[in-house]
Parts: C-alpha cells; sequence; structure tokens
C-alpha cells in the first residue's frame, strides 16, 4: 500500500498517472514538503510513520473485537455489525505493517525476497484492502438499515434481525467482499474495475444518506410528540445508534473520499498537469485511510458506554497482570 521501489500493477497504486516518474517520486523520504517543476507541492511521509499508525490501529481494533466478544451485553446484531467494521479496519492495519516491515527491511538490505514473492504479497495486501473498503461500505449500509428498522420497525425487531440472520448477513457480506476483491485485483488493469468501484462507493453512500435522512426526519418528529407527554428529551438508544453510525460514516467518507477522488481522476484526467499534482500525494491519502483504521476505535469506545467499560476493565487487567508479572520475569532471567 505505502510506496516503495517495488511497483507492480495495482489498482491501489499509480499505475493509471502516466505523468508521475514513481521512481522519482519514491526517492526520497523526507515529511518536508516539496515543488516539483510543475510547481506542485508534494508532501513526503517517512515509512515509520506508516508502521506506527499501521500498529496502533491494529491494537485499537483487536481490543474492540475482544471487548465485543467477551462482553454478553454487546451480544447483539448492531455490535456484530460494528466487530465486522473493526475486523475491516484490522485488514488496513495488517496489510500496511505487513508491507511496510517488508520494505524497510528490503530497503536496509535485511531481506532479499524474490521479485515473484514480492509480487504475489502485493497482490494479497491489494486483496486485503479492497475487502477492506467493500466490507467496510457494506458493513456500514447494514448498520444504517438495522438502525432502521429499530426505530420504526422497534416492536417486531428482534423477530425481524434475529443473530441467525445476523451472522448470514456477515457471511455473506464477507464472501461478496472476498469474491469481488479477488476479481478487482485478477482484472485490474481494466478501468472498468475502477468504475464498479466508484459506483459502489456513490451507491452506499445514497443508500445511507436516503436511510439517515428518512430516520432523523421521523425521528425529530417522533420525539417531539413524546416531549408533549414528558419532559425528557434525552435521545433513545436507537437514535444513539443512528448518530454514532452517522458518525462513522462521516469519517469514512474524509478518511477515503481522498483516494476514490484520485481514482475519479485517473480516469477523467489521467494526464492533466493539475491532476499530477493530486496524483503525486498519493500517500497522503493512504495516511487518511490509516488514520480511518484507528478513530473508529475511539468512536465506539466514546459513544457506547457498554463498550468503553469494557475496554477499561481489560486494560486495568492488563496493566495489573503486567505489574504483578513483569518482575517475576526480571528477576528469572538475572
Amino acid at each position: 500500500m505505502a510506496n516503495s521501489s517495488f511497483h507492480y500493477p495495482s489498482i491501489l497504486h499509480m499505475e493509471f498517472t502516466p505523468v508521475v516518474d514513481i521512481a522519482e517520486y519514491n526517492e526520497t523520504n523526507s515529511t518536508a514538503g516539496e515543488r516539483n517543476l510543475l510547481g506542485c507541492f508534494q508532501i513526503r511521509i517517512p515509512q515509520e510513520l506508516f508502521l506506527t499508525l499501521g500498529l496502533i490501529s491494529l491494537v485499537e481494533n483487536i481490543l474492540v473485537i475482544l471487548a465485543i466478544i467477551r462482553n454478553r451485553n454487546l451480544h447483539s446484531p448492531m455490535y456484530y455489525f460494528i466487530c465486522c467494521l473493526a475486523v475491516s479496519d484490522m485488514l488496513v492495519s495488517v496489510s500496511n505493517v505487513v508491507e511496510t516491515i517488508v520494505m524497510l527491511l528490503t530497503d536496509h538490505g535485511l531481506l532479499d525476497v524474490h521479485p515473484g514473492m514480492l509480487r504475489h504479497l502485493d497482490n494479497v495486501i491489494d486483496v486485503m484492502i479492497c475487502s477492506s473498503v467493500v466490507s467496510s461500505l457494506s458493513f456500514l449500509c447494514t448498520i444504517a438499515a438495522d438502525r432502521y428498522i429499530t426505530i420504526f420497525y422497534a416492536l417486531r425487531y428482534h423477530s425481524i434481525m434475529t443473530s441467525q440472520r445476523a451472522v448470514i448477513i456477515i457471511v455473506l457480506v464477507w464472501l461478496a467482499s472476498l469474491i469481488s476483491s479477488i476479481l478487482f485485483i485478477v482484472h485490474d488493469t481494466d478501468h472498468a474495475v475502477i468504475v464498479c468501484l466508484i459506483t459502489f462507493f456513490f451507491t452506499t453512500l445514497v443508500f445511507n444518506a436516503v436511510l439517515y435522512l428518512h430516520m432523523f426526519i421521523l425521528a425529530h418528529v417522533h420525539s417531539r410528540r413524546i416531549t408533549a407527554f414528558h419532559k425528557s428529551r434525552r435521545p433513545s438508544t436507537s437514535m444513539k445508534g443512528a448518530i454514532t453510525l452517522t458518525i462513522l460514516l462521516g469519517v469514512f467518507i474524509i478518511c477515503w473520499g481522498p483516494f476514490f477522488l484520485h481514482l475519479i481522476l485517473t480516469l477523467a484526467c489521467p494526464t492533466s498537469p493539475f491532476c499530477n499534482c493530486f496524483f503525486r500525494n498519493f500517500n497522503l491519502f493512504l495516511i487518511l485511510i490509516i488514520c480511518n483504521s484507528l478513530i473508529d476505535p475511539l468512536i465506539y469506545a466514546y459513544r457506547s458506554q457498554e463498550l468503553r467499560k469494557t475496554l477499561q476493565e481489560m486494560l486495568m487487567c492488563s496493566f495489573c497482570f503486567s505489574v504483578v508479572v513483569f518482575p517475576w520475569a526480571v528477576a528469572l532471567f538475572l
């Protein structure tokens, strides 16, 4: 995902930007910005930053997954879907960490990998990234539909969204994400692949927008009616869930938007000097994608008191365990 001296065709890299001299683009790893002959401002991002953010994101998402598994109060369809979102984010983190470590070891002469093996690794990483974006968009739509049913079909919710149906939905989403990702990578030189990704991205955004708009309009009407009989104006649990997913969707658009804009421009103006300036900051878009995986767990913890409490208990137990075990381990080796 992060740029290196090894470049293989992939929709997640920059083969659709012919004006960019990729060898020159990857020549240094300084965070300082610079301007090329066209006057484009280019931000250099070190590989160490990719690795650091990837590791932090990986730990965060693992903690969220473990917290949901551990706390039975979180064993509901919505949290199953949130757990899957965390897995999707974890795919980004794992792929980023693995690729960055390989690149760092190779660049420092500590690892000698056959080019064919690097190509296979690149394809596996790209499948993971594609699976992540497709599954993330799918689960955001699934959670939106789940919140919609919770708000407007509250009495029938448990008969409509059963645990068995939630599991079936999860399996179908992951299968569809994996199959589509493999097809995307196999046909990565076809512009139709990019068109499909862009179309899927905007289709899911429209679906979510329509659903959330309907939810918030009717929920506002319902809350005004309830307020006429009760003084409490605290939002219901269902609305809190809808607000949480709205925040998640907004963060997703902000973090993944530049990447999809990159894909759009590769089709619209691959040789334009203006687009070339945009292409030169591709690594910055990758950092934003990793930041999405890093921010999502913080949103889960901030918006869910139950999840936050479980995470605090897990961290406290880990701290106590390290305090007790570490001195004994040091004494044993000494």
